[in-house]
């Protein structure tokens, strides 16, 4: 996933605001996509819902996959300038099994 421009008016507001980090977090891996927004500090010149209305303009995410979470987190620095991506998945971790004689209880008498 590549990081996209933050708009303008977005940074503006948050730099006004003193706003450290706008961090996007998304999710999918069962055909639905999710994103979650965390802004630092959190501010009413800046609403979560502004920026993930915006989130979604920008990225797309279908969240399209075999039913393992997985997940994209954006994160822009406003105080550094710099905007930084990682991701992350679940993947099934299956030991060695483990091996018993079979037994089998009589049945009750009826």
């Amino acid at each position: 996933m590549e990081i996209e421009p933050l708009s303008k008016d977005i940074y503006n507001r948050a730099k006004a605001a003193g706003v450290e980090t706008i961090t996007l977090n998304f999710q999918g891996g069962s055909d639905e996509g999710f994103l979650y927004i965390h802004i630092n500090p959190a501010t009413g010149a800046l609403t979560e819902e502004e920026v993930e209305e915006w989130a979604w303009e920008q990225y797309d995410y279908s969240g399209a996959g075999e039913g393992s979470d997985y997940g994209d987190n954006i994160q822009y620095d406003i105080k550094n300038d710099t905007a930084s991506h990682t991701s992350w998945y679940h993947v099934a971790h299956y030991d060695d099994p483990t091996e018993v004689e079979l037994e089998v209880e009589e049945d009750a008498a009826v």
